[in-house]
């Protein structure tokens, strides 16, 4: 059963909460604290969390990409991070998380939304398939651990 989820722009307060979100996604590939902060101070209101009454349980990051004016009509973004913590996976946190920022990339006139995704994720591709990303190219060797990474992009405005 979906799960009512609010979202709201990250606080300093929930940094811990993102970094052990990170750690239970992402193991070894996690970012640290320093590139969070970093996140938190250039996306500014497209780094997003999704809370229920419990707290945080899940974060999508998005940075808007080039130097044209906010609602330019070459504006791209890219999706830099989405995750969610285990125990509330499958229960619409990270779909209320996409719809927000795909709302929020909209009003500033963002016409295209890029992310890359390991290759062999399945479910991360399902999930970006579902929002309508389609496959760009395969990037051999991307991540750390030599894995293929796949640059997956959406247009936003058509």
């Amino acid at each position: 059963m979906a799960k009512r989820y609010s979202v709201r722009k990250l606080r300093p307060s929930d940094l811990d909460r993102i970094l052990e979100i990170e750690h239970a996604s992402f193991g070894k590939d996690a970012y640290d604290r320093n590139l969070f902060a970093e996140f938190f101070h250039k996306c500014g209101d497209l780094f997003l969390v999704a809370e229920t009454g419990s707290g945080v349980c899940g974060y999508i990051v998005t940075c808007i990409r080039g130097n044209g004016p906010p609602c330019g009509t070459n504006t791209r973004a890219e999706l830099v991070s989405v995750a969610v913590h285990p125990d509330h996976r499958g229960r619409g946190a990270a779909s209320a998380l996409m719809d927000s920022t795909l709302r929020r990339l909209r009003l500033r006139g963002v016409v295209r939304l890029g992310l890359m995704v390991r290759a062999a994720n399945r479910k991360a591709l399902a999930f970006y398939e579902k929002y309508g990303f389609q496959k760009v190219r395969i990037v051999r060797g991307y991540y750390e651990d030599h894995a293929d990474g796949l640059l997956m992009a959406k247009n936003l405005h058509h």
